[in-house]
């Protein structure tokens, strides 16, 4: 009877690793890229969750230059800077942004 104690699994907590306060859980920032509706077919897109430490006025230039669209930055109490695009440019701004985080960690790893 013995080996068939040794055989029985433990207890097992699948919550264990989010609830230990030193895993990192919900440390994660992610980039919210929304789209609002404003009259008729007019659109607006929003990019909010950048890094702080990156320049939104360089990356509003290099958008607006990509997309041909006009934009601005604003600055929310709440939300802190958000990027704001003229038209549907959801698609457009995530393969943007993915493609320049990927060279931008490229060139800091060389």
């Amino acid at each position: 009877m013995s080996e068939l104690d040794a055989q029985i699994p433990t207890t097992f907590d699948p919550f264990a690793e989010a609830n230990a306060e030193d895993s990192g859980a919900g440390t994660k920032e992610y980039v919210h890229i929304r789209i609002q509706q404003r009259n008729g077919r007019k659109s607006l897109t929003t990019v909010q969750g950048l890094k702080k430490e990156f320049s939104y006025n360089k990356i509003l230039k290099d958008l607006k230059k990509e997309f041909c669209c006009n934009g601005t930055v604003v600055q929310d109490p709440e939300l802190g800077q958000v990027i704001q695009l003229q038209g549907d440019q959801r698609k457009n701004v995530s393969t943007f942004l993915v493609q320049v985080i990927v060279i931008s960690s490229y060139a800091l790893c060389n």
